[in-house]
């Protein structure tokens, strides 16, 4: 089944070429069923290259899923046109009175920062609170993933002496978990932070579950046990040159900055070793933890 994006959105162009099935607004209006409602809460600088890879993950599903994308009000994105954001996003207070099936939260570059200094970390933490009520399941990414945990059960970060970057190799922990379902025991996501949550400030708050985790990288998957809040600290929507251009980007900065692990070939090309995970990961948490689970009448919720 297709995924309705806006009809101009620059990601539905891509995702043609690529065979994923996207749908026109006026088309999936046209639908007898009832698509699932996805918030994403683009929180990247990277706002078009982020968009489509989500939509792509968002898309590669057998159901049909609605994309409502919003930004902050407290804070305008610089990396961005404003026409780009009227024509495609939307603020909380836009939505705030909606039922979504699911939300996602991505990462920010602001991980080095504490958390008071972000400035829309109020607007963040009225959104959070708004998604325990108005959400039925939230999937929260990087720094999205830290600063949720930060708020609801106050875990804190940790600095790491260098960025962790690169491709690891993970395990799974649980390996009957749904979220998990059909994964190899070991599989391969890219990593790129500044910083890690411990397992050790996890284990404090029993409502919650590690999932999936790396030797060389820590912590990946988080769940808390009611099934409503995915935490995921690494990057399985990354396209392939995602890494490249970040490592170009701190490159410039620092001609000694090393290059990601375990990613380029002997050629100096990027290898795509995650594909088959990062699908399996969206499709999971929209067919088990969305769809099987939210009321038909988002109304209910």
């Amino acid at each position: 089944m297709p995924i309705k994006i806006p009809n101009q959105l620059p990601a539905k162009k891509l995702l043609e070429r690529e065979n994923i099935f996207v749908m026109p607004e006026k088309r999936a209006a046209k639908q007898d069923i009832r698509p699932l409602e996805i918030a994403v809460l683009n929180l990247m600088p990277t706002k078009i290259e982020t968009e489509t890879q989500l939509a792509r993950l968002l898309g590669n599903s057998p159901l049909q899923v609605n994309l409502t994308f919003l930004t902050t009000e407290s804070y305008r994105p610089k990396n961005i046109s404003e026409k780009h954001l009227v024509n495609f996003y939307q603020t909380f207070e836009g939505v705030k009175t909606r039922k979504f099936d699911g939300l996602i939260v991505t990462g920010a570059p602001v991980e080095q920062l504490d958390w008071k200094e972000v400035k829309y970390w109020d607007e963040l933490k009225r959104i959070l609170d708004w998604s325990l009520t108005n959400v039925y399941s939230s999937l929260f990414i990087c720094w999205g993933a830290q600063a949720a945990l930060q708020h609801f059960y106050k875990i804190p970060k940790h600095k790491l002496p260098r960025k962790k970057f690169g491709v690891f190799l993970h395990k799974a922990r649980k390996k009957n978990a749904i979220l998990l379902r059909g994964f190899d025991e070991n599989f391969w996501v890219p990593v790129s932070r500044h910083t890690e949550t411990r397992e050790v400030d996890l284990r404090k708050v029993k409502d919650l579950e590690i999932l999936a985790d790396a030797k060389d990288a820590g912590i990946y998957l988080v769940r808390n046990k009611k099934l409503r809040q995915i935490f995921a600290f690494n990057h399985a929507e990354y396209d392939r040159e995602t890494l490249q251009a970040e490592f170009e980007r701190d490159r410039a900065k620092d001609p000694n900055f090393p290059e990601p692990e375990n990613y380029f070939d002997e050629k100096g090309q990027p290898q795509m070793r995650w594909r088959a995970h990062a699908t399996l990961l969206f499709s999971n948490w929209l067919n088990y933890y969305v769809y099987q689970e939210t009321p038909f009448d988002l109304e209910k919720l």
